[in-house]
C-alpha cells in the first residue's frame, strides 16, 4: 500500500529544516529541535505521530535481530579471532569486496533457519515487535532485491528470502516487523565500479540515489514494514538523510521511523549501543525513546564473546525503561546456521518466564509519577501502580517515597489473592511484606487506587537500603556552549559516568529528601578510563573534590586510577526534609578531574552489598 502525503510546501520546508542546529543530549542520543520535527510532520501532511506510535508504545518490548552473512564467521577471519562487533568484521579486517563475496557471501547457507521458530521465541519472551537487519554496513541485502544482486537470494548457497519468511511468520503470529537498513554506511561500495572512489560525499550521493532509495522503496512496497530503523546518519550529508526520510514518508506515512535515520527527525530517539543506564527522560522531546541492549557485547553472533548478562539484568532494564516511558529493543545475534545460541536461549526463556506472570506491569504502561526508588522502579497503568522491587527488604518494610492517592488494595501481581497491608507515613506509603521475595529478579506489587496516583519526583533516601545515586539521576551544573564535552557518557556498563570535567565551574547535583533522621556513610564511585580499554594517559585525570550534603562538607581526592574506584568520605547525620547533594571540584590537576559514576549513602550499620 502506498500513501502519498508529499507537497510542494513540504519540499520547501524540508530544505529549510535541513540546516537547523542539532541538539546533542548525550553520546549516541540526539534530537533536532522539537520545533523542527513538528514542522516536518506537519509539512508532510502527517498529524498522527501519536497514532503511528500507539502500537509501539503499547508493546514496550521488542527483539532486535542482527543477522547477516557475517554470522558464519562468528568473530573469526581466516582462523584468527577478531575483537569487536562481529557484524563489523569486514571493516575491522579490511576484507576487500571480492574476498568478502567469495569467502563469506557465496558459502552462506543457514539450513537450520526457521522464521516461525524465531517468531515463536520472541513472542514467548513477551516481545511485541521484531527489528531485523535487512541490510547492515557490509552492504549485503538479506532479502530478494531486484535493485542490487549483492543479496542472499542471488549470491549465496542459501538461495531463499529469509525476510519474506520472517514477514509471513510475523503476520501469522501477530508480531509487528521492522527493518534495520544501513542507509549511511555501505562497505561493499569500495571496489564496485558503479560508485566513485574514495569514500566521500560523491560516493554517498551515488549510493543514496542508486541503492538506498530504490532498496528502501523496494522494502516498503514488497514487505510492508511497520518500522524503519536507520543508523550512523553522520556518514551522510544531512540533506541526503532528509531526502531518505521524505521518501519513506511518501511511500507510507504510517511507518515509524527511528531517530538515527536523520539525526532525531524521526518519530523517537534511540539510546547509545549496549545501554546499562538511562537518564530520567523527563524532557518533552524525550516522550518516545528506545533502548537497545544486547545479550553480550556484540550485536552479531561472536563465538568468543562470553560476556552474557544474566536474565535479571534485562528484566530490570525492561522495568527501568518502562518507568521512564521508553521501550526496550533487546538484541539477539543468531548463529550462521540460523539458530539462536544456547546462552541467548537461556536468557530469553528466563525473561519469558518472568513476562508470563508480570507482563501487565510493562505492556501498555506509561511513565511513572514517582522518582526512582532505592529498591527499584515503578510503572503506571490507569489507576494501577506497579512497584518493581529489585531488592527485597530484609526487614519486610518497603517505603515508597512521595506516593499520593487513595489506595483500594495492594497485592502481589503474581498472586492477586495475597493482599498486603500498608500505612500512610507523611508523604510516603509503607508496605509490610513477608521476608521472602516472590521473584529473585523483580518482584512486582500491584497497588490499586481510586483515581490515578500522583507522586513526588524527588528521590527519597531510604534508611533500610543502600542508596546509590547514579549521575544519570542527577543535574549537571555549569554546562555552557564552551563546555560541550561536559555531559553524560553513553551509559554502557563501562561508561555509566559523566565526562569532560575540565573546569571548576562543573558540578553534579541531586535533590533528595530525608523522611527520618539517619546517619549515612558516604562513598563516591568514579572511573578513570583510557581509550579503547587501555590504561589512562599520565596526567589524564587528577585533583580533589568536595561533597556537600545539607550543612556538611566532605573532601576527597582522585588518587587511584581504574574503573569503579570507591572513595569513602565518612559519615553524616541528616534530619528530615529536602536536601541537596552537590559534588564539585576543589582542584583539577589532570586533563579531567574524574568520571563520576555515583554517590552512595549507606545507612550506618547496614552492611555493604558486597558483604551481604
Amino acid at each position: 500500500m502506498t500513501i502519498h502525503t508529499h507537497s510542494l510546501i513540504a519540499q520547501c520546508l524540508l530544505a529549510s529544516i535541513a540546516f537547523l542546529p542539532l541538539i546533542v543530549q548525550a553520546d549516541g542520543v540526539s534530537s533536532e529541535s522539537t520545533h523542527a520535527s513538528s514542522n516536518l510532520n506537519t509539512a508532510l501532511g502527517d498529524f498522527s505521530k501519536d497514532g503511528r506510535l500507539a502500537w509501539w508504545s503499547e508493546a514496550r518490548f521488542g527483539m532486535f535481530i542482527h543477522w547477516g552473512v557475517y554470522a558464519d564467521l562468528a568473530g573469526e577471519w581466516r582462523g584468527e579471532k577478531v575483537d569487536g562487533y562481529s557484524e563489523h568484521i569486514k571493516r575491522i579486517c579490511k576484507i576487500n569486496r571480492t574476498d568478502y563475496i567469495n569467502e563469506v557471501v557465496k558459502p552462506f547457507n543457514p539450513t537450520a533457519y526457521d522464521a516461525e521458530e524465531w517468531v515463536r521465541i520472541a513472542k514467548e519472551a513477551g516481545m511485541g515487535y521484531i527489528v531485523f537487519t535487512a541490510m547492515h554496513h557490509d552492504g549485503v541485502a538479506m532479502y530478494d532485491s531486484d535493485v542490487d544482486n549483492l543479496n542472499v537470494v542471488d549470491m549465496s548457497r542459501f538461495g531463499r528470502d529469509p525476510l519474506r519468511e520472517l514477514k509471513d511468520a510475523c503476520d501469522k503470529h501477530g508480531i509487528k516487523l521492522g527493518f534495520y537498513y544501513s542507509h549511511a554506511a555501505d562497505w561493499s561500495l569500495s571496489g564496485d565500479p558503479r560508485y566513485p572512489e574514495p569514500n566521500g560525499p560523491e560516493r554517498r550521493k551515488a549510493c543514496v540515489e542508486k541503492k538506498v532509495l530504490p532498496q528502501m522503496r523496494e522494502l516498503i512496497r514488497n514487505y510492508e514494514p511497520d518500522l524503519i530503523w536507520g543508523d550512523t546518519p553522520h556518514h551522510n550529508p544531512h540533506e541526503l538523510n532528509v531526502e531518505i526520510l521524505e521518501a519513506v514518508r511518501e511511500e507510507d506515512s504510517s511507518i515509524i521511523i527511528n531517530g538515527r535515520l536523520a539525526r532525531g527527525m524521526g518519530d523517537y530517539m534511540t539510546t547509545s549501543d549496549r545501554p546499562a543506564e538511562f537518564r530520567l527522560m523527563r524532557d518533552p522531546s524525550e516522550q518516545y525513546w528506545e533502548a537497545i541492549p544486547t545479550t553480550n557485547e556484540s550485536y552479531g553472533y561472536h563465538q568468543h564473546d562470553h560476556s552474557h548478562k544474566p536474565a535479571s539484568h534485562f528484566i530490570q532494564l525492561l522495568a527501568k525503561a518502562a518507568a521512564r516511558g521508553g521501550n526496550l529493543l533487546m538484541n539477539i545475534g543468531p548463529r550462521g546456521d540460523g539458530t539462536f545460541a544456547p546462552e541467548d536461549m537461556q536468557i530469553l526463556q528466563e525473561v519469558g518466564q518472568w513476562w508470563r506472570i508480570h507482563s501487565e506491569s510493562i505492556h501498555g504502561t506509561q511513565r511513572t509519577p514517582l522518582a526512582p526508588q532505592s529498591w527499584g522502579e515503578s510503572t503506571l497503568k490507569g489507576n494501577r501502580l506497579f512497584l518493581h522491587v529489585f531488592e527485597w527488604p530484609s526487614d519486610g518494610r518497603l517505603l515508597v517515597g512521595g506516593l499520593s492517592g487513595e489506595i483500594l488494595r495492594a497485592s502481589y501481581l503474581s498472586d492477586n489473592s495475597h493482599e498486603l497491608s500498608y500505612e500512610k507515613i507523611g508523604a510516603d506509603v509503607l508496605f509490610h511484606l513477608p521476608k521472602k521475595a516472590p521473584d529473585a529478579a523483580n518482584s512486582v506489587i500491584q497497588v490499586e487506587f481510586k483515581d490515578p496516583p500522583t507522586g513526588d519526583d524527588t528521590l527519597l533516601l531510604q534508611t533500610n537500603y543502600t542508596n546509590e545515586l547514579s549521575v544519570f539521576m542527577a543535574e549537571l551544573l555549569g554546562q555552557t556552549p564552551d563546555l560541550k564535552y561536559w555531559k553524560l557518557s553513553q551509559g554502557m556498563s563501562d561508561s555509566a559516568h559523566v565526562k569532560g570535567w575540565t573546569q571548576k565551574s562543573c558540578a553534579v547535583r541531586w535533590p533528595v529528601r530525608v523522611a527520618q533522621s539517619c546517619d549515612f556513610d558516604v562513598i563516591v564511585h568514579y572511573d578513570t578510563p583510557g581509550k579503547w580499554g587501555a590504561p589512562p594517559r599520565p596526567n589524564q585525570y587528577g585533583g580533589a573534590f568536595s561533597v556537600k550534603i545539607g550543612g556538611h562538607t566532605m573532601h576527597g581526592e582522585v588518587a587511584s586510577q581504574g574503573m569503579d574506584i570507591a572513595v569513602e568520605l565518612g559519615r553524616v547525620s541528616l534530619q528530615p526534609g529536602k536536601v541537596d547533594i552537590l559534588v564539585s571540584a576543589d582542584k583539577i590537576s589532570g586533563e579531567e578531574l574524574m568520571r563520576l559514576k555515583n554517590i552512595t549513602l549507606r545507612p550506618a550499620g547496614l552492611p555493604s552489598k558486597a558483604a551481604q
